[in-house]
């Protein structure tokens, strides 16, 4: 004891230490996602909307309209969610539909918003049934209602919420029940990006990155990306590696070409998965069509993961057809895969 101060020696105890220790100097983890509407690249008409929205929200000093994003997966909805938290300068509370499993883990996060701060909620089509019931009045009129008591001593309290935005995103639209998607002001479809926003990410993340890449190497990581920013982050992160291993670390189109050949992904950005799917179709029921249960079972994956993460992009390429009576490959999956 000195000065009536009490101090730990870190080594003894490893609760506290008067010294600076490594992790106080350690830089927080590098994130890709763009901070702000100005560096958001592609999805325009989602951007001018948000844009439009958040000025008027700002002029009559109100929280922005409850938004949904729906799209397939890494095409930006959690990054829009941060974007809005950060240009409404609210407090961002993040959760997803999954991890709300009783009413009261959602009333307790509610609660504690604070005015202006924005809910984030991901997967929201798994949020279930009775959780999303709380959800209603929460939206619409910023108050929960809660029961004490049981039969004839039931009784019922409202409780006032602070004004807060509601940011909910899901990959399955369709599942969400009519009364909740209805409650959302903002309601955006975002889309697979173009080769030319999928370049401008990359030269983008390379900076952050501090690794070298010229325009032929970010065209053939944009072209092997299937139109999604996170692929296209998380390929040029292996490229990059390659090209700082056994090149000379600048990121060339030989250098892509070589890296992604080790990861399996083609130059229409296929991946191993991807063949196995249509490769079944075409040499186990005959080009189809047939059911998204028998192809799953055949390649023994789940049925959620090749209608979410799978199938989004070979309907867009064109390479797979979704009929009434099952899945089918087309000429140009028989012509891509050499049959």
């Amino acid at each position: 004891m000195k000065n009536d101060v009490l101090t730990y020696s870190s080594d003894e105890h490893g609760i506290v230490s008067g010294a600076s220790l490594p992790v106080d100097s350690e830089p927080e983890i590098l994130s890709l996602r763009p901070k702000r509407l100005p560096d958001y690249i592609g999805q325009t008409d989602t951007v001018e909307t948000l844009k439009i929205a958040i000025e008027a929200a700002k002029k009559r000093n109100e929280p922005l309209d409850h938004v949904l994003f729906h799209g397939p997966p890494g095409l930006g909805k959690t990054t829009l969610a941060h974007i809005i938290a950060n240009e409404m300068g609210g407090n961002l509370t993040v959760t997803s539909g999954p991890a709300l499993e009783k009413g009261g883990d959602l009333i307790g996060i509610l609660t504690h918003l604070e005015a202006g701060d924005i809910l984030f909620a991901d997967e929201i089509h798994r949020i279930p049934k009775a959780v999303e019931e709380f959800l209603y009045p929460a939206m619409e009129d910023f108050a929960v209602d809660f029961v004490f008591d049981k039969g004839v001593h039931a009784r019922s309290h409202r409780y006032r919420l602070q004004r807060f935005t509601f940011v909910g995103a899901t990959t399955r639209v369709g599942l969400l029940s009519a009364p909740l998607r209805d409650r959302f002001g903002i309601f955006r479809s975002l889309d697979f990006y173009s080769e030319a926003d999928l370049m401008k990410i990359c030269k983008r993340s390379a900076a952050l990155l501090e690794v070298g890449i010229n325009n032929d190497g970010a065209t053939e990581l944009a072209k092997r990306s299937r139109g999604t920013p996170r692929i296209v982050n998380r390929l040029l992160k292996r490229v990059r590696d390659y090209a700082q291993v056994r090149a000379d670390g600048t990121i060339t189109k030989k250098t892509v070409s070589a890296a992604l050949s080790l990861e399996g992904v083609d130059e229409k950005g296929l991946t191993n998965l991807d063949r196995r799917y249509l490769k079944t179709i075409i040499e186990f029921y005959n080009g189809g069509p047939v059911g998204i249960e028998a192809i799953a079972a055949t390649l023994q994956e789940e049925t959620d993961t090749l209608v979410d993460v799978v199938e989004p992009y070979l309907l867009k390429i064109g390479l797979m057809i979704r009929t009434s009576s099952g899945r089918k490959a087309s000429k140009h999956a028989y012509k891509h895969l050499g049959f």
